[in-house]
């Protein structure tokens, strides 16, 4: 990324889009960057069958690049390869992510040009339901190992709430504020952290991608902020348990929870083993969640916490489906 914008004031926008097989929610997110006026439009393909090169093929408009995969990497390669074939393609000043149910609200890409962006590396925009109400598994947090006051609201009982952002920062004419992670759905990224953090790890599939690049990004001393007036949509089907997000299908337990050791491993740093215990009797608890799937719900738990105590990347995908699926 070297200075696309030196013959203009304008900063160059391009947006990375990763899709599998949700072509319905792909083309109302393709429709939405169109009409907001991002420069340029990469979609992912993660290895789609139902028809979504088809129509990625037939759209005429010229902002709108495509790379499509012969096989799906999971959302963490899609992210990983489309976002160094959106610098290698168009060498914007900025890009923005988001899985292809995720999109800006109307006017969410003017307000962040019309944003003072100055100090901050990267936006993270404040992400909602498409029927109103905050997006609770895209809500940002301050890391409570590295500050004090969200270290001692989370012991106090506060939970999540300790050192995730509150309703108040989603106001209207609430302040830009600091934040340690954001998700993938509308991350907005400068040409300092493509520099100085590379890209996501794609070894990852799924989940924990975002919260594990944001951590190390913010450990380089790059700075994120929580932008209030960027608002995205999320129009996800996952479902909130009574302990958290019900996963289906369930081989997706298995990255979930693997990939959550390695985010608090960065996170938590020296305090990771101390936490370890805590974390499992928590995660157990979650089985009563899955009902009937209860017993699969808690063998993909422990292959995720044995893999996840040892760093382990390299189960390959059709091993973790068949985990799942085994009588």
């Amino acid at each position: 990324m070297t200075g696309s914008s030196s013959s203009s004031n304008r900063l160059i926008l391009a947006a990375v889009v990763v899709t599998h097989n949700r072509l319905e929610k792909l083309q109302v997110t393709v429709k939405r960057l169109l009409e907001e006026g991002v420069d340029h439009v990469l979609v992912f393909d993660n290895a789609s069958s139902d028809g979504t090169a088809e129509w990625l093929a037939e759209n005429g408009d010229p902002r709108l690049s495509i790379c499509r995969s012969a096989d799906n990497l999971g959302g963490a390669g899609g992210f990983d390869q489309g976002m160094r074939e959106a610098v290698r393609r168009f060498d914007p000043d900025w890009l923005v992510v988001m899985d292809d149910d995720g999109r800006p609200a109307p006017k969410a890409i003017a307000a962040f040009h019309a944003m003072d962006k100055q100090g901050w590396d990267a936006i993270g925009a404040a992400v909602f339901w498409p029927a109103g109400g905050i997006c609770e598994m895209n809500r940002p947090y301050r890391n409570p190992f590295w500050r004090g006051r969200e270290f001692l609201h989370t012991l106090s009982g506060k939970g999540r709430r300790g050192f995730h952002l509150q309703d108040t920062a989603y106001a209207a004419g609430a302040p830009v504020v600091d934040i340690d992670m954001a998700s993938f759905v509308g991350l907005f990224l400068s040409r300092a952290v493509i520099a100085r953090a590379g890209f996501p790890d794609g070894r990852l599939f799924v989940y924990g991608d975002d919260q594990m690049y944001t951590l190390q990004m913010r450990r380089k001393g790059l700075r994120i902020g929580f932008a209030p007036q960027i608002r995205f949509e999320h129009d996800t089907e996952a479902r909130q348990g009574e302990s958290g997000v019900v996963l289906t299908p369930l081989w997706k337990v298995y990255y979930m929870y693997r990939n959550a050791l390695f985010a608090y491993r960065i996170a938590a740093g020296p305090l990771f083993w101390p936490l370890v215990p805590l974390l499992l009797v928590k995660w157990r608890r979650k089985a009563r969640d899955y009902g009937a799937n209860r017993a699969i719900f808690l063998r993909m738990l422990d292959a995720a916490i044995r893999d996840g105590l040892r760093g382990r990347m390299d189960l390959r995908h059709e091993e973790v489906v068949s985990l799942a699926e085994r009588p």
